[in-house]
């Protein structure tokens, strides 16, 4: 019996380590155009991950090769926002969300993960 449940350790292991992350785009996906170009984008950040370390959590918009960090919202946990520019002579700007973080690994140091939302399109509407 033992033999049998030794050789599922490693699996039942691997399964109860396993994670997921949800980041959600709480933006619409068109906004009138704003005469300073800059326009607020805000996500949510839920993971399943009990080792991550909260403070660490720092949540970013990838734009054109740029990063520009986001701001956690106060009252609410787990949001973030922060402004997308969208230069005046485009109508639309394609970006992503990324959380970096560090998570606790047994027997060592904190570890630094990373995780990305897929591409969102954000429309200036006329």
């Amino acid at each position: 019996m033992w033999k049998k449940f030794l050789k599922l350790l490693p699996v039942v292991l691997i399964a109860g380590c396993a994670t997921s992350a949800t980041i959600t785009r709480l933006t619409p996906s068109e906004v009138p155009r704003n005469p300073n170009n800059q326009y607020l984008v805000e996500t949510s950040f839920e993971s399943s991950q009990e080792s991550i370390l909260p403070d660490t959590l720092q949540a970013s918009i990838v734009v054109d090769g740029k990063i520009i960090p986001m701001t956690r919202v106060a009252v609410v946990n787990n949001r973030w926002e922060g402004y997308l520019p969208v230069p005046a002579d485009k109508d639309s700007a394609t970006y992503r969300f990324l959380f970096d973080y560090k998570y606790n690994n047994f027997g060592t140091e904190p570890k630094s993960d990373t995780k990305y939302s897929p591409p969102y399109t954000l429309k200036i509407a006329e």
